[in-house]
């Protein structure tokens, strides 16, 4: 009878195991997507800082990448579609200057390892404009997205919206 029990007890705990195994697995997954989403949101909000910080409409700035490529940002108005609150990824040939294919390494130099690619692209549009007011004040939208990913919502993340008004 001792050896029936001791059975049914190694088969509970294998099959427990199993399932611990399955968590386990999932948080991995988990925490990876985690790490794209935290890299996909900073490259967004370096876009908005960089326009932000720049006479917007009226100027450019730049960001450079971990292969050394310096990127311009144009600030003026314009720029990657925009479908709803998001940037459309599905546009293939974006305006220059309002997209970047931003190279993370590891550590950010060139010689580094690779770790991701980025399509990071914005648009610019004055607020009002469609109605016909003047003002000096800018809907900022950008979209950052890793280069590969795909629809498995367990690994890959979705692209990221931010849209912000600045200006005064």
């Amino acid at each position: 009878m001792s050896m029936v029990e001791v059975m049914v007890a190694t088969v509970i705990l294998m099959v427990s195991s199993l399932g611990v195994i399955g968590l386990v697995w999932t948080a991995i997954l988990m925490n990876n997507r985690n790490k794209v989403d935290s890299t996909q949101t900073m490259l967004a909000e370096s876009v908005i800082e960089q326009v932000n910080s720049t006479i917007i409409g009226s100027g450019s700035s730049a960001l450079t990448d971990c292969d050394g490529t310096t990127w311009t940002i144009n600030t003026e108005k314009g720029g990657a579609a925009v479908n709803g609150a998001g940037i459309d990824f599905t546009e293939t040939s974006p305006p220059d200057d309002y997209v970047m294919t931003y190279v993370l390494r590891a550590p950010c130099a060139p010689d580094g390892d690779l770790v991701a690619k980025y399509d990071v692209r914005w648009n610019v549009k004055i607020v009002g404009e469609d109605v016909g007011m003047s003002t000096n004040t800018f809907l900022v939208t950008v979209g950052s997205k890793r280069k590969g990913s795909g629809s498995n919502a367990l690994v890959d993340s979705p692209p990221i919206a931010m849209r912000v008004m600045v200006g005064n």
